[in-house]
């Protein structure tokens, strides 16, 4: 069916799909997750639905209702997995009748290998954006993002992480310049995996002294990188103090021509030159704390020791904001790296609480995730039931959020039972675009650094979505097995085709209106008088629908 027909489709079945982000269907709504009451996931859970409770009361703010099965099961997918359901993932929950279901989903999905494959490449993406698309650099994140994911598969504690990545011995190798001297120690088990986090930031003291202190402390010090700046909360002898603790990866030619082998613990290699100065500085903690130095221990392990310390006041904080805007697309603290007088939490105890609690249980993602998704402010509708609910940072009702590139494309995945090559899904980790591989195309084309709760679909890429190859091959009952097979099911009434179509596409049933309006206009058979024609039509719309590219 050629493009400019499905778009007058688009145009017919407009005032059943476009609300539908906003309206979801009730399919068997339950009350939030409800484990044991002495669960420490539950307390917290409690806890932090007390405080967003206090603050809605006092600002006269009424939350809406509490999502039902289908809008759930979709949403927490999405977050976990970084897909939609499947449709037969999608029958089984809805018809399942146990009053723990929710609890029991969130604890399958936390063992799947999907878990762990979609929070690495998240976190690669986070951390080491620079080595999305560059193809010098692709190597190194790919690389960080396979290590990355065993670390999730264990359940590895967020501190034992970040301080291997810091404490990670260094080889210097002059033989090589494209590593820029500094290569993982030959005795460091995952050693070259974890190197791709300082290849990737060139092994310069001041580029990774800043991702340090802004992905892992939630503190941007690169604003005073070059000079004072009358408005930041530090000052540029701050910013290459913490960059010293770095200091051990400057280029050792210069100072040693034909040094190779392990980099010295100490000696002079806490200190750094500011740049165009004659200044000299120690490494220091921007707090204005020293470490107790020590010739056996590398001015690395010294920050490590400091960074991940229960007491740190930005470390837990700074971890439980960004896994907290994750599912509910928009910080506590927004943007998740500018803290201050200028940018405060919008719920200080709840941010102090959540990061108290991070601490206090050994630094557990898992732990954080169920205490988050158990809240009865996660599993809210994304339905706009009262004017209170329109400031997102109240969370009174879920934002809405664009499905990531990846999300978007692993969903149409699902949805239309699109076999991936195995050479393309041995190439999923590299973020430039590759000749006949659709998701690097689609990861390329939606690819954008907005918010996700403000993001809008440009011309090219909602073209994409509608004329594109891998859409129309999907939706086109010679080439699609999921279409043809719902097609062609014996038996099954125009209703129960198009049924099936929503728990593919959408992940739940129609609602009558939408079940009448798409039935009625298959068994015209469309504008060509061919009702299979019209059920892929149907699909083409669905896939196509706001429904389909939002997490709500």
């Amino acid at each position: 069916m050629v493009a400019g027909f499905r778009g007058v489709a688009a145009v017919f079945v407009a005032g059943c799909v476009t609300g539908l982000v906003m309206e979801p269907a009730p399919v068997g709504a339950t009350e939030p997750l409800t484990p044991a009451s002495g669960d420490a996931a539950q307390r917290l859970a409690t806890r932090i639905d007390q405080i967003l409770a206090k603050d809605w009361e006092e600002r006269g703010i009424l939350p809406t209702e509490v999502a039902d099965d289908a809008e759930f099961l979709r949403r927490v997918y999405l977050d976990l997995i970084g897909r939609a359901p499947k449709a037969s993932e999608t029958r089984a929950f809805l018809s399942d009748r146990s009053p723990k279901k929710r609890a029991q989903l969130v604890e399958h999905l936390l063992q799947l290998p999907g878990h762990a494959a979609y929070f690495a490449e998240m976190t690669r993406w986070q951390w080491l954006p620079q080595t999305v698309n560059n193809f010098q650099l692709t190597g190194f994140g790919v690389q960080f993002e396979r290590w990355l994911e065993t670390q999730y598969r264990a359940n590895t504690p967020a501190d034992q992480v970040i301080r291997r990545i810091l404490t990670l011995r260094l080889t210097a190798n002059n033989q090589n310049p494209m590593f820029r001297f500094v290569l993982a120690d030959p005795n460091e088990p995952d050693g070259p995996n974890i190197a791709g986090f300082y290849q990737a930031h060139e092994n310069r003291p001041e580029n990774l002294g800043a991702a340090v202190s802004r992905l892992f402390l939630g503190v941007k010090l690169e604003c005073a990188q070059c000079h004072d700046h009358p408005f930041a909360p530090y000052t540029r002898d701050q910013f290459w103090q913490f960059a010293a603790f770095f200091a051990d990866l400057n280029p050792l030619p210069a100072l040693r021509p034909n040094f190779v082998g392990p980099i010295p613990p100490q000696a002079e290699r806490n200190t750094l030159v500011i740049p165009n100065t004659d200044k000299k500085v120690i490494a220091t903690f921007f707090d204005g704390s020293k470490p107790d130095w020590s010739l056996d221990r590398t001015p690395r392990e010294e920050l490590a020791e400091w960074l991940v310390n229960p007491q740190n006041p930005y470390f837990a904080v700074n971890m439980a904001n960004r896994l907290w805007a994750h599912f509910f697309g928009i910080g506590l603290v927004d943007p998740v790296d500018e803290p201050g007088e200028n940018n405060p939490p919008s719920h200080p105890e709840l941010l102090a609480e959540l990061g108290q609690a991070f601490a206090a249980h050994g630094f557990d993602n898992r732990f954080l995730i169920r205490a988050i998704i158990l809240t009865k402010a996660y599993q809210l509708s994304s339905q706009w039931t009262h004017p209170g609910q329109a400031d997102p940072r109240r969370f009174a009702r879920m934002n809405l959020k664009s499905l990531t590139p990846a999300q978007l494309f692993d969903s149409l995945v699902a949805a239309t039972g699109f076999r991936e090559p195995a050479y393309l899904r041995n190439q999923r980790s590299f973020g430039f675009v590759q000749p006949n591989n659709p998701r690097s195309q689609f990861l390329a084309r939606f690819a954008n650094n907005e918010r996700v709760t403000q993001t809008n679909t440009t011309i090219l890429q909602a073209l994409m979505l509608m004329n594109g190859q891998f859409i129309g091959d999907q939706t086109d009952l010679s080439k699609s097995e999921i279409l043809a097979a719902v097609a062609d099911m014996p038996g099954w009434t125009t209703q129960q085709r198009v049924t099936n179509l929503f728990l593919t596409a959408l992940a739940r049933p129609p609602r009558p209106e939408e079940l009448e309006k798409f039935s009625s206009y298959v068994d015209r058979g469309g504008a060509k008088g061919d009702s299979k024609q019209a059920l892929a039509d149907v699909f083409w719309v669905l896939l196509n629908s706001p429904e389909f590219l939002f997490n709500h």
